[in-house]
């Protein structure tokens, strides 16, 4: 009767461990698996993407495996759509603003006293 006991205990243990092994590792892998299926459908023609390779570029056309990419004014290379790496979001902010740039009175010694 002891011996029972035991194998039911260690059967226990290996569903234990199984549960934590898929609640931990292969659950987060199967929905980062669906939400990158659901990025790479969702990509259209003008959007700036980032290649695998890191390669920046605007899609041009969508074919059915393939997706044409410009990376340059008039250079288009054919990319796998499984080597899209992310759609890369536009900016909202105004081109051409400039950064406000640090204070002049700001730049020099932390101490005033000590300046000369």
């Amino acid at each position: 009767m002891v011996g029972a006991s035991g194998g039911s205990g260690f059967f226990l243990l290996i569903i234990i461990v199984f549960a934590v092994i898929w609640f931990m590792m292969i659950r987060p892998q199967k929905k980062r698996q669906i939400e990158a299926k659901r990025m790479l459908n969702s990509i259209n023609v003008g959007d700036e993407v980032l290649t695998a390779g890191g390669i920046y570029g605007e899609v041009t056309e969508l074919q059915d495996e393939a997706v044409m990419v410009r990376i340059a004014p008039a250079l288009e290379v054919r990319v796998a759509r499984k080597a899209i790496g992310a759609v890369v979001p536009r900016e909202d902010a105004a081109p051409g603003e400039p950064e406000p740039e640090p204070d002049a009175s700001s730049v020099g010694s932390p101490n005033p006293e000590n300046d000369g």
